[in-house]
């Protein structure tokens, strides 16, 4: 019997802040940071009494950070506490900015450093095109349509062609690479595929078997099958406990699990 997954230690949440109202209290650096990332986002910062949904707490006494936080929580608003993660209701995290894509890193509060690590790490990889190319495809989102109506048939075409070395390869491909990919538009064959499970450690699929399971309309697996595994799946994919493999052929993907 494979065991739950283990629950979110938060639930990440892209929040439009132009024109909204934060709370900010506190002086000094920790402050001052808190203040350019709010204005970086539009919030309009304001004092304790105004009214507000969000509160950052960059004061340094403790009694008197401890103080405010009780008296945010108490009107219902939400609070950061800065180098308070037990206090926190929710945290902001490190930021790799390609807009319109935006990366987040978050560690629930135990290391900012880590967070920074990554966000340092992934500012290397992500390349300065993606911001452009995701625009690309925005503006290009209704002839994708037109040349994939079907949902499923888009969303297996648009996975093929972001894929590793595919047509929309985001690490590689620069804004033109829409055009040309939708001139040459093929409909997505169906198709099934065996993931041959060797661990219960998700980490040790393959690449191709964690991009099936990505991209798989409908999922066929063994009762045994844990559940970390299955939750790299869509969320939206159909999930079938079985004992053997579908015999006959289904629209899109299918795939297979089982224990090797």
């Amino acid at each position: 019997m494979s065991l739950p997954p283990p629950a979110l230690h938060s639930l990440p949440l892209f929040v439009r802040m132009a024109g909204r109202a934060v709370i900010l209290l506190g002086d000094g650096e920790p402050a001052a940071a808190k203040r350019r990332l709010l204005e970086r986002a539009g919030a309009r910062i304001v004092g304790e009494e105004a009214t507000a949904t969000l509160a950052i707490v960059a004061i340094e006494d403790e009694a008197e950070a401890r103080a405010a936080i009780a008296r945010l929580k108490a009107r219902g608003v939400l609070v950061n506490a800065v180098d308070r993660p037990d206090s926190c209701d929710f945290t902001l995290p490190a930021i790799v900015d390609r807009s319109p894509v935006i990366v987040a890193i978050g560690t629930g509060g135990a290391s900012a450093g880590l967070a920074a690590a990554l966000r340092q790490r992934l500012e290397a990889l992500l390349p300065a095109t993606l911001g452009p190319l995701t625009e690309r495809l925005h503006a290009l989102r209704a002839a994708i349509r037109l040349a994939y109506p079907a949902l499923d048939d888009r969303r297996r075409a648009l996975g093929a062609a972001f894929a590793e070395g595919g047509a929309l390869d985001p690490l590689r491909a620069a804004p033109e690479a829409v055009g040309t990919w939708l001139a040459n538009a093929t409909a997505p064959s169906d198709r099934r595929v065996t993931v041959p499970l060797r661990s219960t450690d998700p980490d040790d699929l393959t690449l191709g078997e964690a991009r099936a399971l990505a991209l798989a309309d409908r999922i066929y697996h063994a009762t045994d099958i844990p559940a970390a595994i299955l939750d790299r799946a869509r969320a939206d994919a159909i999930r079938i406990a079985a004992d053997s493999a579908p015999e006959t052929a289904e629209a899109g993907l299918t795939v297979w699990i089982a224990w090797a």
